[in-house]
């Protein structure tokens, strides 16, 4: 590469792991299973033990399932941090994984939800990991290529699907930042106060 040139490559992985890096994994740190799945408002979409749903549409593989509803509604479903997390390492992460890097098949019917925040934060960094190391082999040639009929957008390179992937990562979990500062400060404390 001439001293000029520009590692895009490098420089679409950078938008991603320094927003991780140094403002969002800190943040994520100690997220306890109350806060996992705390809801502000009733009806809230959320990971539930299997069965226990109200949603129009329950998928998942396991124990837990995700809640849905075809269409959306309107105005959209209020969505705890386990739905948001399950959305991100599904949805974002985890299908786009499947589709363009080898990993195994997902997707949200497939998926075995985490019951828990420890393991949808272990889910969400194998997932992070596996999307950073296929990224990272495209290399300059491959951020070029088509992302075809994997997407939505089929003639959109995979440069394009890469921002996209970060817009999404940086939107959604700075939805699940939000709410652990909601309730820091809308629960009671230990001695019965509230904050």
């Amino acid at each position: 590469m001439e001293p000029d040139e520009l590692d895009w490559n490098s420089t679409l992985r950078g938008q991603w792991e320094h927003h991780w890096e140094h403002q969002l994994r800190a943040r994520l740190d100690g997220l306890t299973d109350d806060e996992y799945f705390w809801s502000p408002v009733a009806n809230a979409w959320s990971v539930r033990p299997r069965g226990s749903s109200t949603a129009p549409v329950q998928v998942g593989a396991g124990a837990f399932t995700i809640d849905y509803a075809f269409p959306e509604p309107v105005p959209a479903a209020f969505t705890t941090i386990a739905w948001r997390l399950g959305h991100v390492i599904v949805g974002v992460l985890a299908a786009r994984n499947a589709a363009h890097f080898g990993a195994p098949p997902a997707s949200y019917e497939s998926w075995e939800y985490a019951g828990d925040a420890r393991t949808a934060l272990d889910q969400l960094e194998t997932q992070l990991g596996v999307w950073l190391t296929g990224v990272r082999e495209l290399g300059e040639t491959g951020l070029r290529t088509k992302v075809g009929a994997k997407e939505p957008y089929p003639e959109a390179s995979m440069a394009d699907l890469v921002l996209h992937i970060h817009r999404e990562l940086i939107h959604h979990l700075s939805e699940v930042c939000l709410l652990r500062d909601l309730y820091l400060h809308t629960t009671t404390t230990e001695n019965g106060a509230t904050r």
